[in-house]
C-alpha cells in the first residue's frame, strides 16, 4: 500500500492534479523547493524533506535528499526483518512512491553560449540517486520519471491502493534507461564527444536480418526527436522485416526533404522514382513513371496525408509498404482489403532535426552528422558559358535533394520536378551515367543531370550530351574540372558547381 510519496520535479506539467489525488487519499507527501511551494499554493500540505530528515538543505540546495532517511526509506526491503528492524531503530519512515524528473541538462547545453559552469550546475545528483534507489527496490516502491505515467499510476492506486508489480517493473526499466541517457549526455559534454554511447530500447525481435540465416532485432534510439520508423503507428500489415525497415527509413528521408507535395518509391534502399508537384496525386504519377518495373513490390512514401483517392490507385498495384504523415480514415478502410500491406503513419515530417548516423565496423564505430544540408540557388557557381534556365535550376536543386539518398556512385536525371532515370551504386561514374540513361529509356532527352561527386573525366559529359542533357549539377573539385567544363561548353550544356559532395555508401 502506498502511504508516503516524495515528489520533486523540474517538469511540473500535471503534477498538481496528480498530487491532489494522492493527497485526497490520505497519502503523505514529501517535497522540496519549488515543487513544495507549488503544491502548497494549490492546497496540498507537502512536508519539506528537510523537516522529514531533520537536516537542513545546504550548499545552494546541492545537499538535501542525500540522506539515510530518504534512501533508507526507499531501499528497505519490506519483507526483510533485518531491514525493517534497522529502519525502526533509526527512525526511518518508508517511502512508497517517488516522483522525480531530472534537471534539464540537455536543454541547458543546447542554449547558445552556455558556459561550462552553467552546464555543471544542471548536473542532477539527488534526483538520479533517488530514482536509482527506488528503481532498485521496484518490488515495493513505485517510481515515476515522466508526467505521461501519472494517469496509469493514479488509476491503479485508486483501484487497489497500490500499483501492480508489472507496472512497477516497467517504471523501473524507464528509470535506468533515463539515468543512462542522462549520464551519457554529461559524459559526451565533458569529454567533448570523446566518449559516445548509443542508447536504444528493443522494440521487437525480427524474423531474420538481411538474409534468413542472420538473426536480427529492431531497437528505438533513446532519445530521438522527429518522425522516425521506430515510433510509427503501424495500422495494419505483416510483420516488418529488417529490409522493410531499412527501405522505409530511406523513403522517409527522401520525402522529408521537400515542402511541396512529394512522393518517392524505394527498392533495396535506393529511390526508383521521386517527384514533387502541386498535388500529391500528380507527384505520385510522375514518381511512378520513372521506373514502374523497379517500383513493383517496393515502398511508397508521401510527405502529406494519404487520401482515399490515392489509396484506390495504390490498391491496383503491388507494394510492400505505404508510409505517410497521416491517412484519411477512408484510405485506411480501403487498405484493409489488402491485409498484408503494411501501412505506417509517421506524423509530421517537414522538420528534420540534426542527428548523428552510426555504422559499425570491425572493432570500431563510424559516427557522423546526418547529411541534412540543403543547397540553395545562391550557393550555385555557374561555370560554363551557357547558364541554366529558371526551370533547369529548379530541377537541378530538386535532383540534388534526391541524389543525397542514392547509393554512390550516383547519377540522376530530372525534368519538371520528377526523376526520369537513376543510376545507382556503380563502381565508375560513367557506368552510373549509362545506367541512368538506360533506366530513363528515352525520357532523359531535355532533362538535367545530377552527380553526387565530381567527374574525374569528360567521358560522362560526352555521354550526357549524346543523351540530350541540357544542364548538369556537380560538386566540382576534380583535377580535371577544366577539361570537364570545356566538354560542357563544347556540347552547349550548362553546368553548375555546388562545392559540396553528396556521397552515400
Amino acid at each position: 500500500m502506498i502511504k508516503r510519496a516524495l515528489i520533486s520535479v523540474s517538469n511540473k506539467n500535471g503534477v498538481v492534479a496528480f498530487a491532489a489525488k494522492l493527497y485526497a487519499r490520505g497519502i503523505e507527501i514529501l517535497s522540496t523547493g519549488g515543487t513544495a511551494k507549488l503544491l502548497r499554493e494549490n492546497g496540498i500540505d507537502a512536508v519539506d524533506v528537510s523537516q522529514f530528515t531533520g537536516s537542513p538543505e545546504m550548499m545552494d540546495g546541492r545537499v538535501k535528499t542525500l540522506h539515510p532517511k530518504i534512501h533508507g526509506g526507499l531501499l528497505a526491503i519490506r519483507d526483510n526483518t533485518d531491514h525493517m528492524k534497522a529502519a525502526q531503530e533509526n527512525g526511518i519512515g518508508l517511502i512508497d512512491l517517488v516522483v522525480v524528473n531530472l534537471y534539464p541538462f540537455k536543454e541547458t547545453i543546447g542554449k547558445p553560449n552556455v558556459t561550462e559552469e552553467e552546464a555543471i550546475e544542471q548536473i542532477d545528483i539527488g534526483g538520479p540517486s533517488m530514482l536509482r534507489s527506488a528503481a532498485k527496490n521496484f518490488r515495493s516502491v513505485t517510481v515515476v520519471t515522466e508526467p505521461e505515467d501519472y494517469e496509469t499510476v493514479i488509476a491503479e492506486i485508486e483501484a487497489s491502493g497500490d500499483t501492480t508489480p508489472e507496472t512497477r517493473r516497467k517504471l523501473a526499466e524507464k528509470v535506468f534507461l533515463k539515468t543512462a541517457e542522462y549520464d551519457t549526455m554529461i559524459a559526451n559534454y565533458l569529454t567533448g564527444g570523446k566518449i559516445t554511447t548509443i542508447l536504444a530500447k528493443k522494440i521487437t525481435d525480427l524474423r531474420y536480418g538481411e538474409n534468413p540465416h542472420q538473426k536480427a532485432a529492431f531497437y528505438s534510439e533513446q532519445p530521438h526527436d522527429g518522425a522516425c520508423i521506430p515510433r510509427a503507428i503501424i495500422h495494419q500489415g505483416k510483420e516488418l522485416s529488417y529490409n522493410n525497415i531499412m527501405d522505409a527509413d530511406a523513403a522517409l528521408n527522401i520525402v522529408r526533404e521537400f515542402k511541396k507535395p512529394a512522393v518517392t518509391f524505394v527498392k533495396h534502399a535506393n529511390p526508383c522514382g521521386a517527384a514533387v508537384s502541386n498535388t500529391l496525386n500528380d507527384a505520385f504519377i510522375n514518381a511512378y513513371e520513372c521506373d514502374p518495373k523497379s517500383a513493383f513490390g517496393g515502398i511508397i512514401a508521401f510527405n502529406e496525408t494519404c487520401t482515399a483517392d490515392l489509396a484506390e490507385v495504390i490498391m491496383g498495384k503491388f507494394f510492400e509498404i505505404v508510409l505517410a504523415p497521416t491517412f484519411e480514415p477512408k484510405a485506411l478502410e480501403i487498405f484493409k482489403t489488402k491485409p498484408d500491406l503494411r501501412v505506417l503513419e509517421v506524423g509530421s515530417i517537414h522538420e528534420t532535426p540534426p542527428y548523428k548516423t552510426y555504422r559499425k565496423v570491425s572493432g570500431g564505430l563510424l559516427v557522423q552528422d546526418a547529411n541534412i544540408k540543403k543547397i540553395t540557388r545562391e550557393e550555385l557557381k555557374m561555370v560554363t558559358n551557357k547558364k541554366p534556365t529558371e526551370q533547369e535550376i529548379k530541377d537541378l536543386l530538386f535532383g540534388w535533394r534526391v541524389i543525397k539518398h542514392v547509393k554512390s556512385n550516383a547519377i540522376l536525371f530530372a525534368k519538371q520536378g520528377m526523376t526520369v532515370g537513376i543510376g545507382a551504386g556503380q563502381m565508375s561514374r560513367v557506368d552510373s551515367v549509362e545506367l541512368g540513361i538506360k533506366k530513363a529509356g528515352g525520357r532523359e532527352k531535355g532533362s538535367v543531370m545530377i552527380s553526387d561527386a565530381f567527374f574525374p573525366f569528360a567521358d560522362s559529359i560526352d555521354a550526357a550530351a549524346k543523351a540530350g542533357i541540357t544542364a548538369i549539377i556537380q560538386p566540382g573539385g576534380s583535377k580535371r574540372d577544366e577539361e570537364v567544363i570545356n566538354a560542357a561548353n563544347k556540347h552547349g550544356i550548362a553546368m553548375v558547381f555546388t562545392g559540396s559532395r553528396a556521397f552515400l555508401h
